[in-house]
């Protein structure tokens, strides 16, 4: 098998880009500007921040953008010294065949608040020569000052359709066969993460000439949607023991972890009571013992202690 399929298919070209319509209408208008204000992207990991950002780079700076593009992921460098040489050295100096150069840090959610305070400095300084794209999980984490110097754009969750289009193409041009289940399977567990269905795919193509649901699940290490729904009706009709055998089949017998067990539960019951199948009142009260349990195993408590636990709240 050739290398990761993630770096791959990457898209090299705003068009490209899957989903954020939206995001990717506003970048346009920026390459045609031939200039862009720093820029703030937000969301969850795996919805395009860094492949949108990519591009546009690319499209704005054009032939020479590698020599006027810097690139650091702020969680592997993210001290101040980092801001204070790294980049303010790059900043320093002039455009090749560009009309400015840009500086794209990844994961800046995770830089020190003194970092962010000298990132800050040198985005004033360097106004006229560079422009900066930040990038990051959560916005909340980044300092106001920063913010204010930032158009802010925030991704979205990939759609499944749109996930499912691409997942599609990929196989088919690598010569892999595939069940509409297997996709569909990789869907449901992606919750709407591109990067992370790629690799999924990628991972079940290794076991065979043909993507399966069986080879999905197979590199997933995670139950079937069914077999949690089972587990819940179960509890739901008072049969206790049934629902904890259920349970240690799935955990001790597939290897499902706790916290893969908790956002399993989630969903379902999520669906459950969107469907109409699940009274709002009955919701909240099993939500809120579904918090509860998941805080507790990230604590450090047995998983399986506190999730039996939690099939009590059910009864």
């Amino acid at each position: 098998m050739m290398g990761p399929w993630v770096e791959k298919y990457r898209p090299q070209t705003l068009d490209d880009v899957v989903g954020q319509r939206h995001i990717v209408d506003r970048l346009k208008k920026y390459i045609d500007a031939e200039s862009m204000p720093n820029l703030m992207f937000t969301g969850p990991a795996g919805v395009g921040k860094t492949t949108s950002a990519l591009a546009l780079v690319k499209s704005v700076l054009g032939e020479n953008w590698r020599a006027n593009f810097l690139e650091l992921n702020a969680s592997d460098a993210r001290g101040i010294e980092t801001v204070r040489t790294n980049i303010k050295n790059f900043c320093r100096l002039k455009p090749v065949g560009a009309p400015f150069r840009i500086i794209f840090l990844d994961e800046v959610d995770n830089m020190t608040k003194d970092a962010q305070h000298a990132l800050r400095r040198e985005m004033e300084m360097y106004t006229k020569t560079a422009s900066f794209i930040l990038s990051c999980n959560y916005s909340s984490k980044i300092i106001d000052p920063i913010q204010s110097r930032c158009a802010i754009f925030r991704f979205a969750p990939l759609k499944g359709e749109e996930i499912v289009e691409r997942l599609k193409f990929i196989a088919e041009n690598e010569g892999y066969e595939y069940d509409e289940k297997a996709i569909e399977t990789i869907v449901y567990f992606s919750e709407g993460d591109m990067r992370k269905s790629v690799n999924m795919l990628q991972s079940a193509a290794s076991s065979g000439e043909k993507i399966t649901e069986n080879s999905v699940y197979a590199v997933v290490s995670k139950a079937k949607p069914q077999e949690i729904k089972n587990m819940i009706n179960d509890a739901l009709m008072g049969d206790f023991i049934k629902a904890r055998n259920a349970l240690r089949d799935i955990m001790i017998l597939q290897g499902t972890s706790g916290e893969d067990m908790v956002n399993q539960i989630y969903q379902e019951l999520s669906k459950r009571v969107m469907d109409g199948k699940m009274d709002g009142d009955v919701y909240m009260e099993l939500i809120t013992a579904l918090a509860e349990t998941d805080f507790r195993i990230r604590e450090g408590a047995n998983p399986r202690i506190q999730l039996e636990a939690l099939l009590t709240k059910f009864l």
